[in-house]
């Protein structure tokens, strides 16, 4: 009685295995949300918001503050990172002094 208990365990965990890399299907989902990058700075309901109308009277310095932009929320993304490391606990071996 046991080993056949013992065998069906082993069955079952070796189909569990096997359909954990199994494929799954997937369906094409749609969002509402349509991103165009040719539209600068477009969103549906309001369209170009440009409140101090630097598009109009500074263009090609478009780029540069939408990339700044970018930028900086990587950055603060990577603050926040930090954070929870820090508030964690969370060491690492190698540093140059034992400042806490």
């Amino acid at each position: 009685y046991q080993s056949i208990t013992m065998k069906l365990i082993v069955a079952a965990l070796l189909v569990a295995s096997a359909t954990a890399f199994a494929p799954a299907a997937t369906s094409k989902a749609s969002t509402s949300l349509k991103v165009s990058e040719v539209e600068l700075g477009v969103t549906e309901p309001l369209g170009v918001y440009d409140p101090l109308g630097w598009l109009e009277t500074e263009p090609e310095a478009f780029e540069r503050r939408r990339a700044v932009e970018r930028k900086h929320g990587r950055v603060a993304m990577a603050a926040v990172v930090g954070v929870i490391v820090h508030n964690n606990h969370i060491t690492f071996d190698g540093y140059l002094s034992p400042s806490a």
